[in-house]
């Protein structure tokens, strides 16, 4: 007999309380029922059900190898279902929710050029900073930066590293002149990104030990990074800032990288979906290609 077989025979006498009910349900006949059962028993060495002319009950260990059949099922049916997503299209509707600058800058090019490719897939992408729960508004993915504490369900895969550099307007270096080492910082004014009275410090690497926390002085504090770019470029004070959203700016001029030689932060960005045996083709394929493209878009 194939154990796989066997394995879901089991399961279905299990769930359905009978063998003549899982007989009923998987279209067999109740003795062929009984030798599924009785092939694993055989191939184990050990009994699984107890069973009696009136009634049947799992052993101990009936019940524990019961557990982990449901699993080896759900995993099997699982891996037959990629082959099915190969041979086909993603279509239907792809929730995600991302920060609203970034996703609109970054993440929502890549999702629009995989719905151009696939014409059955349809988006609903949300740009807000607030942390939704996936589970509770229906998103299939999050695009999230940073670290990760509290998502105890869900599966994460980093798809790019966002390059964090201090700034500065010409106009500023002329008058205040420019810092050459971190602890120049604390002599210069800043412009702080600060979310719901939080105010986020500027994080620098280190080697073999936590990134120092620097927190500049600072009379402007703003919770949009673009509005704090166009401050630094008017001249208001340093920055701390990703890369890709200043790459023209340092290109025109009009921003010039502060800390020559101190090595940049990486901040990094995820993508969480909800545990599932069996992840959803257009989900696979919106994390792929976000994994493919994304770091284009960070250097």
């Amino acid at each position: 007999m194939d154990r796989l077989t066997s394995m879901a025979v089991f399961v279905k006498a299990v769930d359905l309380g009978s063998f003549a009910g899982a007989a009923a349900a998987l279209n067999l006949s109740g003795p062929m029922v009984g030798k599924h059962v009785q092939f694993l028993e055989q191939r184990l060495g050990v009994r699984l059900i107890n069973r009696t002319t009136r009634r049947q009950s799992l052993t101990e260990f009936g019940r524990a190898y019961y557990e982990r059949c449901r699993v080896v099922l759900a995993e099997a049916e699982a891996a037959d279902a990629l082959a099915s997503d190969h041979l086909s299209d993603p279509c239907g509707r792809l929730r995600v929710t991302m920060p609203a600058l970034f996703g609109r800058r970054c993440v929502a090019p890549i999702l629009l050029k995989l719905a151009q490719q696939y014409p059955m897939l349809e988006l609903d992408l949300s740009f807000n900073d607030r942390i939704a729960d996936l589970a509770e508004n229906g998103y299939d993915l999050a695009i999230r930066t940073g670290s990760l504490e509290g998502k105890a369900g869900m599966i994460a895969r980093r798809v790019a590293r966002q390059r964090m550099i201090v700034c500065a307007s010409p106009s500023y270096v002329e008058m205040y002149g420019r810092p050459l080492e971190i602890a120049a910082l604390s002599t210069h004014h800043a412009i702080i990104y600060s979310r719901s009275g939080r105010v986020r410090p500027w994080l620098f690497p280190r080697n073999d030990a936590p990134p120092m926390e620097v927190l500049p002085i600072s009379r402007i504090r703003l919770d949009d990074m673009d509005a704090i770019a166009d401050a630094a470029t008017a001249g208001m004070g340093l920055a701390w800032l990703p890369r890709w959203l200043i790459r023209e700016r340092i290109e025109a001029g009009t921003l010039i990288p502060m800390l020559p030689d101190q090595p940049e932060f990486l901040y990094d960005c995820y993508a969480l979906w909800l545990q599932t045996p069996h992840l959803p083709l257009k989900v696979r394929l919106a994390v792929d290609a976000l994994a493919a493209a994304l770091p284009e878009f960070m250097t």
